[in-house]
């Protein structure tokens, strides 16, 4: 918490000290009004022989505590009020509403406390909202991309059973099926990872390995991808040694380079740059192509996003949330920026875990 934050803390403290303040002091004065009102009255006069003043102050106590019970009672309705409210809306969120948001009326509004509050619910409110679009999103799309390549699977494997093909044609459905067959793969492989990595709190099974084969074995791994769009790839850089998790890191290169393959023109250049920092490597994995829209930039690594609405391009939307899982688990970061048709992926690791 910084200064400014500790001072609208301290200053809705002392609002609502000011609120139980008037509070009492209106119980209090009612209290001494209504002996006042005793002292002044023939009914004092009426009962002062047979009551000492004491008797008076025990009788009229009560009465004021009730008294400033009611006015407590009512008072605090519209103290509470912005509370309650808030309690309702996150019941509402709670029960999977999560179009719930929060308007504090004057002058409550005008608190920065307050602000805050309304600010940080309805941004919560507004994330969770996005994450379930984008999670029945998800859904659908996966459910259309893993019953396809079945279907392909299904139907070639079905023909070559019949026979009566050339041997052009059974190598090239075999061709087909093993494609389809690497593609649930690909896809089973990554919701797995993303499953076991956001289980995961804490690093294990670290070694020292060469991080510049573990990439270049990578790149070597999706050989098919980029041959087929006739790309090149620049690749040159030392040999780097880094302590680290080796089989998930691995993860992290495959999904980076697939991605920049993806979305990389035709016979284009996907360039791989290492920087070793003595404490810190990084890696930066750059594609030429069409620009990140800005306002996806803020939400590329969030389960389930794709940038690209139109689903154009093969993807689901847990490769680059698995990059990020696993970047937080090594204590690293990733950014990426995207202008000018250049988009290039900062990996930053300790060379030592």
């Amino acid at each position: 918490m910084n200064k400014e934050q500790h001072k609208q803390r301290f200053s809705l403290t002392l609002l609502v000290s000011f609120c139980v303040f008037i509070i009492i002091t209106a119980a209090v004065g009612l209290a001494e009004v209504i002996l006042y009102v005793f002292m002044k009255t023939d009914l004092l006069h009426a009962i002062e022989g047979m009551l000492k003043i004491s008797d008076i102050l025990i009788f009229i106590l009560p009465i004021s505590v009730i008294i400033g019970f009611v006015i407590t009672m009512l008072t605090s309705r519209i103290t509470l009020a912005p509370f309650n409210r808030m309690v309702t809306q996150l019941n509402r969120l709670a029960s999977g509403d999560f179009k719930a948001r929060i308007k504090f009326g004057k002058p409550l509004c005008n608190n920065p406390t307050f602000k805050e509050m309304e600010n940080s619910f309805n941004r919560a409110a507004e994330e969770l909202e996005n994450t379930e679009m984008f999670r029945n999103d998800f859904i659908n799309n996966f459910s259309h991309e893993f019953k396809t390549p079945i279907v392909s699977i299904a139907g070639f494997a079905n023909l070559l059973r019949y026979g009566n093909l050339s041997p052009e044609e059974t190598n090239e459905y075999l061709q087909i099926i093993e494609e389809e067959s690497m593609r649930l793969s690909y896809m089973a492989t990554n919701i797995l990872n993303l499953t076991k990595v956001e289980n995961q709190t804490i690093l294990t099974d670290t070694s020292k390995f060469n991080l510049s084969e573990q990439i270049r074995s990578a790149a070597l791994l999706l050989a098919d991808k980029w041959s087929q769009k006739n790309l090149k790839f620049d690749m040159n850089f030392d040999e780097e040694f880094i302590v680290a998790n080796e089989e998930l890191l691995k993860q992290v290169w495959i999904n980076l380079i697939d991605n920049a393959v993806k979305f990389s023109a035709k016979d284009g250049i996907v360039s791989i740059k290492i920087t070793d920092d003595k404490e810190c490597i990084s890696v930066d994995v750059i594609n030429q192509g069409k620009d990140i829209p800005k306002e996806s930039i803020s939400r590329i690594f969030n389960k389930f996003y794709q940038a690209d609405e139109s689903h154009s391009s093969d993807g689901n939307g847990i490769g680059l949330a698995v990059v990020k899982k696993i970047v937080d688990l090594h204590n690293g970061n990733v950014t990426v920026d995207s202008q000018n048709g250049t988009t290039r992926f900062t990996v930053t690791l300790p060379k030592n875990q």
